[in-house]
């Protein structure tokens, strides 16, 4: 076990030439390698150090991904002091208010977009001494520093400045604390998460344990660089592999950011790319919008070629074997003429994606290992640092999460505690050195969740037979008929979502009741465009009658029938006129949906889809509430 400074440190000592940071300057991207980075840390260690900063204090970043970022913790870190990260898109102010103050920040570092967020908050923050801007423009607030002036007084710093560094450094065990990461507190305050200088050494050796990764790779961080999948698998083993990453060029806006990421996937060519499956799906839509637009004939010959290369691909662990072999040649064939194009959008040397972040339905994963890059599903939890799983290019079963992370004890547990026989479903629980020190000033939470060194995840899964995790979704938000069976809804919702082209959002909710109902957020315009070429026009009925025809396509003797169990599909649907979002609170900074929120917002429909009228799709709220789609 070591710290994440031994980490660099060994990295620098081996790769000091290689480029570590990639950062688009003016209209190319530069890199700058392990060695100039490490000196850039060091001053602003030094820099640190002589603002006051004291072993163990913590120094808060709210800042995009950019060179600064890594440059900045490893500074932290090096001065035996914590990082606490916070998510670029935390936009209420008792959110930040929140984070600032419990985890009791001495210092900010922010942009100055972001540190317009702060300032009004100050008068409630009396701990905080400076807030540290890393863009050149003045903000002129009394606690602001520049970043590049922090650099300067450590180029400056004297020999007590230096001296006190290097015993900072060599005082750092792998049992102190590094970071402290907040949840995103959907259903309480939020959990600020304490992970050691250990927890990321142990689990970036574990990472590479499972998916290599050579020192020449490049990836491009496109996932918030606060997000701990992003942390972890996106900076630190990528250090400690000796290899790079670049960054996203920001924009002027969050959405300016975004419509960069394409170009920038062309500019820095990765070789492998972290996602989460809200990005997943935007891949492929654009992927089928571009071969759409090229006719009917490429259109035959995408669809034939994936077809073609499912068979031949099986569920990844069975591909090409036995009659799948007759496909090979076919498969070879497609890839050369259409897929192998396909690929050169992602810069033509993209290997896979790692996907983590929530389940990844099949369909999708199907459908990239179908084009040349596999999106190797893994599952996580901050708390666990975060990988506890993933699949490999070498050994990989479509729809599971992969292998365990090696040096790991793994449990699969009933409500009771008791472990259950490999093959059966039950809670996830861990331990090893990737587990979390535990919940920052909150003993209580801590107690819940480690018991005896174990963690447990709140998820709920199995192991087959070949030692492949299946993550079945959370315990929270499982669907408990009024027999007391239970069924997670992830896998419907994301059928649901991603097999029909009128379904934007879904949501499954059965607590204790005779039946399972659903909201629906419908995709308009789809309903729209479907409904006029074939001369129907746009009413609130044909609406909600379209809708409720794709949810019976899961019934039995309908297309997708044998998919599953018929107890747990909706007896009632509720349409809403509202998507879930970051800014209503339906949806996390990761983009998972807040059951909790949804369900407190929509408690009333809840209640009206278990009422005989509600069995009628078209009954007196779903005609409301179609009407205002079709209006806006």
């Amino acid at each position: 076990m070591g710290t994440i400074v031994q980490l660099f440190e060994d990295s620098v000592a081996k790769y000091s030439g290689n480029p570590f940071l990639w950062e688009k300057i003016k209209d190319q991207y530069q890199s700058l390698t392990y060695a100039e980075i490490h000196q850039q840390v060091i001053f602003f260690a030094k820099g640190l150090l002589s603002l006051g900063l004291r072993r163990g204090e913590r120094v808060a970043m709210l800042l995009e991904g950019r060179t600064e970022w890594v440059v900045s913790e490893l500074g932290i870190l090096y001065c035996a002091a914590v990082n606490v990260p916070l998510s670029v898109k935390l936009n209420e102010p008792d959110e930040l208010l929140f984070r600032l103050k419990h985890s009791g920040a001495k210092f900010v570092i922010t942009s100055g977009y972001q540190a317009k967020k702060i300032v009004s908050l100050l008068p409630s923050l009396p701990l905080i001494e400076k807030i540290i801007v890393v863009d050149d423009e003045p903000l002129g607030f009394s606690l602001e520093i520049s970043y590049k002036e922090v650099v300067c007084m450590g180029k400056n710093a004297g020999i007590d400045i230096q001296s006190e560094l290097e015993k900072r450094i060599a005082s750092i065990l792998p049992d102190d604390s590094s970071t402290i990461c907040y949840t995103s507190g959907t259903t309480a305050d939020p959990k600020g998460i304490i992970l050691s200088h250990g927890n990321y050494y142990c689990n970036t050796t574990q990472a590479l344990g499972l998916i290599a990764v050579p020192s020449y790779f490049v990836t491009l961080l496109i996932l918030p660089w606060d997000h701990s999948f992003a942390h972890t698998a996106g900076i630190y083993t990528v250090a400690k592999a000796g290899a790079s990453l670049a960054a996203v060029q920001s924009g002027k806006t969050p959405l300016e950011t975004l419509k960069n990421i394409p170009v920038n996937i062309k500019e820095v060519r990765p070789h492998f790319l972290l996602s989460v499956p809200a990005l997943a799906k935007n891949f492929r839509k654009n992927i089928e919008s571009a071969i759409q637009a090229k006719g009917v004939i490429v259109q035959w010959l995408f669809t034939t070629g994936l077809k073609t290369a499912y068979l031949y691909n099986g569920n990844g662990y069975n591909k090409g074997k036995g009659w799948r072999v007759l496909f090979y040649l076919p498969v070879r064939l497609f890839d050369a003429i259409l897929f192998k194009k396909i690929r050169e959008n992602f810069g033509g040397r993209l290997q896979f994606f790692v996907g983590g972040g929530a389940l990844l339905d099949i369909e999708l994963q199907r459908f990239f290992y179908a084009i040349g890059i596999p999106m190797l599903q893994g599952y996580g939890l901050t708390e666990a640092s975060p990988i506890i799983s993933a699949n490999s290019l070498t050994k990989h079963k479509l729809g599971s999460s992969g292998s365990l992370v090696p040096n790991m004890d793994f449990t699969i547990r009933d409500e009771n505690g008791q472990v259950l026989p490999q093959g059966e479903k039950g809670e996830i629980v861990i331990k090893g050195g990737n587990v979390m020190s535990g919940y920052w000033q909150n003993e209580e939470a801590t107690r819940q969740t480690i018991k005896d060194g174990w963690l447990y995840s709140g998820d709920m899964g199995y192991l087959d037979k070949d030692n492949f995790l299946y993550v079945l979704g959370r315990f929270k938000s499982l669907l408990i008929a009024d027999d007391g069976e239970k069924y997670s809804p992830e896998g419907i919702e994301e059928a649901m979502v991603s097999q029909s082209s009128f379904i934007e959002q879904c949501m499954l909710y059965n607590n204790q009741k005779p039946y399972t109902v659903a909201l629906i957020v419908p995709n308009i315009v789809a309903i729209k465009r479907k409904l006029s070429e074939h001369h129907h026009t746009p009413t609130p009925e044909a609406v909600l009658k379209l809708i409720e025809s794709e949810v019976n396509e899961y019934r039995t003797g309908r297309k997708f029938g044998h998919m599953f169990p018929q107890r747990w599909l909706p007896a009632a649907i509720g349409v809403l006129n509202e998507p879930f979002t970051e800014e209503n609170h339906m949806l996390n900074s990761t983009l998972k949906m807040v059951r909790g929120k949804v369900v407190e917002r929509y408690e009333k429909l809840i209640i009206f889809l278990y009422t005989p009228e509600a069995k009628n799709v078209c009954n007196s709220l779903n005609m409301a509430s179609a009407e205002k789609l079709l209006k806006n």
